[in-house]
């Protein structure tokens, strides 16, 4: 164990004694971590709307109030706990803007059930503009539908894994214990739709073209 994991773990006991401090101290560990989270799941429409900063304060205070939840199960890893909220708030944000237009926020906003599914919608405007550049604004729009309807005909824990590994950039335990299977088969899962997710760009006229030889993350 490094002297950071040790360091972590003392603000994880020190944050189960309710030490507001050491909650401080974790979520500015988080930070970038939790700001990558939002960025991905706040939707096409909330992006230009809501700052990813505004819902990580929201979710700091929420944090604070719940202190005494994350005491009752200190063994949880704090990152996945403070996730948790911050997902939960992104309900809300989502709720609170779209209000009256409750029809189109339900085909923007993530499936919160057992685990927090993202949208193909999110993963197909992420990796389409990855891949594109600005002066390829056709092909981007011409893929972009096509993209999400190929990734929304994948199993959804499949497409779940591949927001939180590439996406999210969680590590395989933290797929595992986020979507409560064994790491083995979140490994498994991961790799099997990784390949699927080729097949699909690849599928996709003129999306790939010049991308060989070019490496991505």
């Amino acid at each position: 164990m490094t002297a950071a994991d040790d360091r972590q773990k003392e603000f994880e006991r020190r944050l189960s004694s309710g030490d507001a401090e050491a909650l401080g101290e974790l979520f500015a560990l988080y930070r970038a971590r939790l700001w990558r989270t939002v960025s991905f799941r706040l939707g096409g429409r909330l992006a230009g709307r809501v700052d990813p900063d505004d819902v990580l304060q929201e979710s700091f205070l929420v944090a604070a109030q719940r202190i005494n939840h994350y005491r009752q199960d200190w063994s949880a890893s704090a990152f996945l706990w403070l996730r948790t909220i911050v997902l939960q708030v992104l309900v809300d944000v989502h709720r609170r803007h779209m209000g009256t237009q409750k029809r189109d926020a339900d085909k923007e906003m993530p499936i919160f059930g057992h685990y927090p599914q993202a949208t193909s919608a999110s993963m197909a405007i992420h990796l389409v503009g990855d891949i594109t550049s600005p002066s390829q604004a056709a092909i981007r729009a011409e893929s972009l539908d096509l993209v999400e309807r190929a990734i929304a005909g994948m199993d959804p824990i499949d497409q779940e894994i591949l927001a939180l590994r590439h996406f999210e950039e969680l590590s395989n335990s933290e797929v595992a214990e986020v979507l409560d299977i064994q790491p083995k088969a979140a490994s498994i899962r991961y790799i099997r739709a990784l390949e699927r997710l080729k097949e699909i760009l690849l599928a996709v006229p003129g999306l790939m073209d010049g991308q060989d030889g070019q490496q991505h993350g």
